[in-house]
């Protein structure tokens, strides 16, 4: 049975409780041996099947009870309350990885690591990114409120900027790493202070990442 073609493509946001940089990111154990995050994106562009996803702002929280390999996790859905039903639907389908090729994207190969999925959360999400000065601002009300900018150098003050390419990565093929801070409050509990986070363009499809 063929899958419903998908794609989208924007800027997300991803900021989890480990030390800037992120072990995950080099196949390295978490920091502090177990992870929390969150990650929210703005589509600029895109579909799933005959529904247009263009402008749609959709996120998740995630726990881990230890490395995201060994499974056990939680998850929650979040989509802007803007989005139709076919659209928050067609979100609810990628992010637990359906009609998606297995091991070729994050929200297939995060679903397998899941033991429960809370019910999705229809929220007011307000979310920016400024790709040129490294800084993201996330706030659903109710539910998580979270910030990130530029690395700085500890002496001096001044930016530290940082980029990271992962050429067969299956998140982004290129991010900007930055440190964050959030709190979160509902069942996934976020208590985040100068802890890793990145930002990318993304362009995602039924496929896997598209480069």
């Amino acid at each position: 049975m063929a899958f419903i073609e998908w794609v989208m493509q924007g800027t997300e946001v991803s900021h989890c409780n480990c030390n800037i940089g992120c072990p995950c990111q080099f196949n390295s154990l978490p920091t502090h041996g177990h992870c929390r995050a969150y990650m929210f994106m703005q589509i600029d562009r895109g579909h799933f099947g005959e529904v247009t996803l263009d402008g749609v702002r959709w996120g998740g929280l995630f726990a881990w009870p230890g490395p995201i390999h060994l499974g056990n996790g939680t998850a929650m859905v979040v989509v802007d309350r803007n989005a139709s039903d076919a659209q928050r639907t067609a979100i609810e389908t990628i992010a637990s990885g359906k009609e998606t090729d297995p091991g070729t994207l994050i929200t297939q190969i995060f679903s397998t690591t899941l033991s429960k999925v809370l019910p999705t959360q229809v929220k007011s999400l307000e979310f920016t990114i400024d790709m040129q000065k490294r800084t993201a601002r996330v706030h659903v009300d109710g539910l998580v409120d979270g910030s990130a900018e530029c690395i700085r150098n500890p002496v001096t003050g001044q930016p530290h900027p940082v980029s990271v390419k992962l050429p067969q990565g299956f998140e982004y093929t290129e991010a900007d790493f930055l440190i964050g801070s959030a709190r979160s409050a509902g069942p996934i509990e976020l208590d985040f202070n100068d802890t890793h986070a990145h930002i990318a363009k993304v362009h995602w499809s039924t496929h896997g990442v598209v480069r």
